[in-house]
């Protein structure tokens, strides 16, 4: 199918492979961990989320590449990615019993009202960390047919070897003739851990020089890119000027990409958001309505508009129909607990379709 600029394949076993690091969450809700006694555990992953979206409410076929160790937090893991409907590709570890190595942990309180939420994570002696090439048959596993693959900056940041990991997976796709999408993701933390703000462009830099289709804000492409831009403020963060600006640049650094995309946040409150989106395809910029959120839990939300942005982009929907999925699929997403879709497909649609009072046109 070739369509947006892009040549996507019209069937495969798998609409999509991500690859990437899965996480469990612990979620005190609206306390903070310093008075927390009890949590809820999310099964997530920035690169995972997409698939796992992809599959409960979209309906396609999707797997995970990634690393699994062989303890009971492994097995947790690995039963709520079975429920999801995503297939487990994965590197098995053993775990020592003390030390590890582990599946990592995010700890994130929601925050309330003008409160606002906060992560940090555990991610030391991770599994996912030690993941390198040829550590997976990428020629195996594209030549059961792949029609999109995905990885993301979460799992570019991990070490030395996650980003090479990406590359070669991309390299694989390309040959295969799969489509190729990556989500910057830039999570200062992380990268900070990890050599700091010089590799971390170094890194995503060689990265996207494979990709066909970028997710990532004003920030993501300033910081993770390099790319020069204004200074991103709240008074224009439904403004999509400041994105649009920096398009060109980004196309001319990087010729490969067709499509370019991201969401636009404005946070009121914890609570409280005002919440658009707007991509950039083949040569045209296309923006969703702006929509405000009641905030039930925001992490995800990204990973929701992607999800979504991409099974358009894969069913044949028009461009705006693609960005009024995403968008209203990632709306949805931030009005459940978790890091993963609990909407129905019918719920998107209707909601892209304008099902709601409080859009503003």
């Amino acid at each position: 199918m070739s369509q947006y600029g892009l040549q996507i394949p019209s069937s495969g076993k798998y609409d999509l492979v991500a690859l990437g690091a899965l996480v469990h969450r612990l979620d005190p809700g609206v306390v903070p961990f310093r008075k927390a006694y009890e949590c809820a555990i999310h099964v997530s992953g920035g690169e995972y989320n997409v698939a796992a979206n992809l599959a409960d409410c979209f309906g396609m076929r999707t797997a995970i590449v990634t690393a699994l160790v062989d303890y009971p937090i492994g097995e947790l893991i690995a039963e709520r990615v079975r429920a999801m409907g995503v297939t487990g590709i994965y590197k098995r570890f053993p775990h020592d019993g003390v030390r590890g190595p582990n599946m990592a942990t995010v700890y994130s309180d929601r925050g309330f009202g003008v409160r606002a939420p906060v992560v940090f994570y555990n991610r030391s002696n991770e599994a996912a960390s030690y993941l390198k090439p040829g550590d997976f048959d990428w020629e195996q596993i594209f030549g059961e047919g792949v029609r999109w693959f995905h990885s993301g900056g979460i799992f570019a940041s991990l070490s030395e070897t996650t980003p090479e990991l990406i590359i070669e997976a991309m390299e694989a796709a390309h040959r295969a003739g799969a489509v190729v999408s990556f989500d910057l993701n830039y999570r200062e933390k992380l990268w900070r851990a990890s050599g700091g703000s010089e590799r971390a462009v170094a890194t995503l830099r060689r990265i996207v020089q494979h990709v066909d289709v970028l997710v990532g804000n004003e920030e993501d492409l300033q910081k993770g890119l390099g790319i020069p831009g204004p200074e991103v403020s709240a008074a224009s963060a439904l403004d999509p000027a400041t994105f649009a600006a920096m398009i060109e640049e980004v196309i001319g650094q990087f010729p490969r990409l067709r499509v370019v995309a991201t969401t636009l946040r404005e946070v009121l409150t914890t609570c409280r958001h005002r919440w658009s989106a707007v991509a950039w395809i083949d040569g045209r910029l296309y923006q969703a309505p702006t929509c405000e959120l009641d905030v039930y839990d925001r992490v995800g939300g990204g990973d929701g508009f992607a999800s979504g942005f991409f099974f358009g982009l894969m069913s044949g929907r028009s461009p705006e129909e693609a960005v009024r999925l995403g968008w209203a699929h990632g709306a949805l997403l931030t009005t459940f607990p978790g890091d993963t879709t609990m909407a129905t497909l019918e719920q998107v649609e209707a909601f892209a379709r304008g099902g709601s009072a409080r859009i503003q046109r």
